[in-house]
C-alpha cells in the first residue's frame, strides 16, 4: 500500500508530460510561397566559385594549393555574410528583453 502513491504520481507526471494527440487538429498544408528575391550578380557568381571549389578534386594537390583554396573560401564566405544587411540578437538579449517586457 505504500508504494500506491508512488506509482499515482509517477503515473500522472508521465501523462502531463506526453504531448496529448487527441487535442490536435488535422490542417491541410499550406503552400509556402517561394522567396522572389534576386540575387545579386556578385553573389551569384562568389556562390558559383565556392560551388566549384567543392567539386574540384583536391586529392592531387600539394599543401599550398590547398590552403590558398582554403583562404579563398573563407575570404567568399566573409564577404557572403557581410553582403546580408540583418539584425542579429543573442539569445541572452532575448530572454533579457522579454524580462524587461514582463516586468514592466
Amino acid at each position: 500500500m505504500k508504494k500506491l502513491p508512488l506509482y499515482l504520481m509517477m503515473m500522472v507526471l508521465s501523462l502531463s508530460i506526453i504531448p496529448s494527440t487527441i487535442s490536435a487538429a488535422e490542417k491541410n498544408p499550406t503552400a509556402i510561397a517561394a522567396d522572389t528575391k534576386e540575387v545579386p550578380a556578385e553573389v551569384k557568381i562568389m556562390l558559383n566559385r565556392l560551388d566549384e571549389i567543392k567539386a574540384m578534386d583536391k586529392s592531387s594537390m600539394n599543401f599550398s594549393e590547398k590552403k590558398a583554396l582554403r583562404k579563398e573560401v573563407r575570404a567568399i564566405n566573409a564577404n557572403l555574410r557581410a553582403s546580408h544587411n540583418g539584425i542579429y540578437i543573442s539569445v541572452g538579449a532575448v530572454i533579457i528583453i522579454l524580462l524587461l517586457i514582463l516586468i514592466l
